[in-house]
Parts: C-alpha cells; sequence; structure tokens
C-alpha cells in the first residue's frame, strides 16, 4: 500500500523523524501505573511503531482519516480492534471499548496545530482518568501551557490545564522532522496529574474566572470581570489576569462566588 498523502484540512503533518518520535514516547512514565494508552492521530504509525515495542501498554489509536485507518489495518495487525476510526473530539471516553471509565490512562500524539486547544479541554473534562499526556504542537501552543504566571505566554489553557496537571516544555521539534513541513516550530510537552482532585472553590465558576480574566488581558480584574457581574472589592482585583497563579484565581473564585 502506497504511504498515506497528508491532508491540509485534517492538519496533518507527518513525523518522519525517527529519533524524536521514539524520544517522544520515552516520555511516557507510567504515572499512576496507567497500562491504557491511547494516540491520537497516529497517521501512518510513527509513535505507534514504538508503543507497540513498549509490552506493558496496551495501545489503542484513534484517527479520523479513513485512508491512515486503512494504512494502519494493513501495517499494524497487532492493533486489531484497538484502531478507532472516529474524532477523538466527538469520542465518549467512558464507553470506549477496552477502556474501563474509573481506570486510569495517558493520551499521546503529534496533535493536529487546528484542534488542539480544543483536544486539550476534552482532556481536562476527563482530568479523573487521563493522567499523563506527552504529545507535540505547535511550539507558541506548547510553551504557552507549560509558561509560569507574569509571562506574556501564560493564558487560559495554562491555569485550566496547571490547576490539575504538572506540566513540563520537553523540547522543540523543527519543520524539517516533518513531511510537509510545517511554517512554524513545534514543541513536545508532557502533563501528569497532580495531586488536587477537586478545586477549593466551584470550578465552573473558576473557568469562568479565567476565561474572563484573560479575555481582556491587558486590563486589570477589576474591570476584566465586569462583564460576568463582579460587585465586590477584592486585593487581587488590581492585579492582570498573567500575574496570577492557579491558587490565586481559586482565591478570587471563592470571593467571587460568596459575594
Amino acid at each position: 500500500m502506497q504511504k498515506v498523502k497528508p491532508k491540509k484540512h485534517l492538519g496533518q503533518h507527518f513525523l518522519k523523524d525517527m529519533n524524536a518520535a521514539e524520544r517522544i514516547v520515552n516520555l511516557l512514565s507510567r504515572h499512576k501505573n496507567y497500562t491504557k494508552v491511547l494516540e491520537i492521530g497516529p497517521g501512518m504509525g510513527v509513535l505507534t511503531q514504538f508503543l507497540l515495542k513498549k509490552t506493558d501498554y496496551q495501545t489503542s489509536v484513534v484517527e479520523i482519516d479513513t485512508e491512515s485507518v486503512a494504512y494502519l489495518n494493513t501495517h499494524f495487525a497487532d492493533l486489531g480492534d484497538r484502531i478507532f476510526s472516529e474524532d477523538f473530539l466527538k469520542m465518549n471516553l467512558a464507553n470506549l471499548k477496552g477502556f474501563d471509565s474509573t481506570e486510569p490512562m495517558a493520551i499521546i500524539g503529534n496533535f493536529p496545530y487546528n484542534i488542539s486547544s480544543q483536544i486539550f479541554f476534552k482532556v481536562l473534562e476527563h482530568k479523573d482518568t487521563v493522567v499523563e499526556v506527552v504529545c507535540m504542537l505547535q511550539k507558541e501552543v506548547a510553551k504557552r501551557i507549560a509558561s509560569p504566571p507574569g509571562n506574556k505566554d501564560y493564558g487560559i489553557l495554562s491555569v485550566l490545564l496547571q490547576a490539575f496537571y504538572d506540566i513540563k516544555y520537553e523540547f522543540t521539534v523543527l519543520p524539517g522532522a516533518f513531511n510537509p513541513p510545517p511554517k512554524v516550530d513545534s514543541g513536545v510537552i508532557s502533563l501528569r496529574r497532580n495531586a488536587i482532585d477537586k478545586l477549593e472553590c466551584d470550578e465552573k465558576k473558576f473557568f469562568q474566572v479565567v476565561k474572563a480574566g484573560f479575555n481582556q488581558r491587558r486590563k486589570t480584574l477589576r474591570n476584566a470581570l465586569k462583564p460576568i457581574g463582579l460587585n465586590f472589592e477584592h486585593e487581587l482585583l488590581n492585579k492582570r489576569a498573567e500575574q496570577l497563579g492557579v491558587a490565586e484565581f481559586v482565591l478570587l473564585t471563592k470571593a467571587f462566588t460568596e459575594n
């Protein structure tokens, strides 16, 4: 079978650097002792081949491109019924065949640039079971997610993900490592679930406060939060969203809820 042709509308850039692929797979640390691994967008299986060498993992893959699915079925027959021809964003992870909704799992992949943020919001929905994520995405987004407070890269996803995951920027992958080469560098990050089971505030309100704060990030939080009904005083309101860490956003959310 011929190689799969990368499709622009799916944001496909196939990794061809085997050293980078093996390095990405080796970042999986078995955090919280999972055995189930779900790879998003395997394409022609450059990561998959290294995942399958890890015999203590049960690797499954989800791929929306039917041409890639046909290639995987031919070249990775060992996966059997663990090739899901679906859109990850529409999948019900709780009912995924071979996965227990209470069992820890890891997600890995070369995420399409155009849906990487949506993938992370879905990860947050399943934060109780997704205990580790290792992924490659646009370097700018990867840096943003891993960025600490006080940095211009720090944003909504930084706070929401850092509330529940310890995040590390691992390494950069240059355009020449892909077919076709993207126009920007890529970054690999790892996310490992922290000890926070539940925030000490209303989580929906927390998300609302974080999003509102960064939607007008140049303004102080006193002004940025007015659209969602701010009507109280707090010392943190004199700061801008990018100056607050997760704990401070929790404090502000508690004050917001109580007033």
